[in-house]
């Protein structure tokens, strides 16, 4: 995937998933409330979608994810977060009965809390990381070179000195007979030399000058 659809996904994410992402957030939010004054238990189906709300918001902080996801998603939150915070300093902003039941009561809760404007500032926290926003680096066609410690021992390394001269190692007279086999040796040996004894074999034939 190249960096330009990426953003486009991310572009599309970031204007369709925030909204959804709230409207479960608002929402789970009233039914554990009013199922905790009501009846003083847990709304399982509140939990269950505050749940699905966070991986949701996950998926719009993950580094895969261009971060116009993010970054839209949260203009979107420190917006709606910032306007409860307005309207007790003093000043009327958002209208009455603006949001059906029982998101207005959801909204009442997250907002006026501070909720919302804290997600906002989290995912615009999450899309200043430049490497987010950079793609992936291309991987090259050689492939690296195999290191295999520093105990490796390593082979012979060309030279452009010259080389000084290796002395012959003492040999024993006697290896190179045993190396090749017991019958290597007759090849040397003198036409008079006799025969070597081979061990005894009674049906060997006598040897004859």
């Amino acid at each position: 995937m190249t960096n330009g659809v990426r953003h486009v996904l991310g572009l599309v994410a970031g204007l369709f998933l925030p909204p959804l992402i709230l409207a479960v957030l608002l929402y789970a939010s009233a039914e554990f409330t009013l199922s905790a004054q009501r009846f003083y238990a847990v709304s399982w189906l509140a939990l269950g979608m505050m749940l699905v709300a966070a991986v949701g918001l996950a998926f719009l902080v993950a580094s895969r994810l261009s971060p116009l996801a993010s970054l839209l998603g949260g203009l979107q939150y420190t917006v709606l977060g910032l306007l409860p915070v307005l309207e007790l300093s003093g000043l009327r902003i958002l209208p009455r009965s603006w949001l059906p039941q029982p998101w207005a009561t959801g909204y009442m809760n997250l907002g006026y809390l501070g909720f919302l404007l804290l997600l906002g500032v989290l995912l615009l926290a999450a899309s200043a990381f430049p490497s987010r926003w950079r793609g992936r680096p291309t991987s090259s066609a050689s492939p690296a070179p195999y290191y295999a410690g520093p105990h490796a021992h390593p082979g012979p390394q060309p030279s452009s000195g010259p080389q000084p001269h290796a002395e012959p190692q003492a040999r024993d007279p006697y290896a190179g007979d045993q190396a090749r086999g017991p019958y290597a040796g007759d090849q040397a040996r003198g036409p008079y030399a006799g025969e070597p004894w081979r061990g005894d074999d009674a049906t060997r034939p006598m040897h004859r000058d």
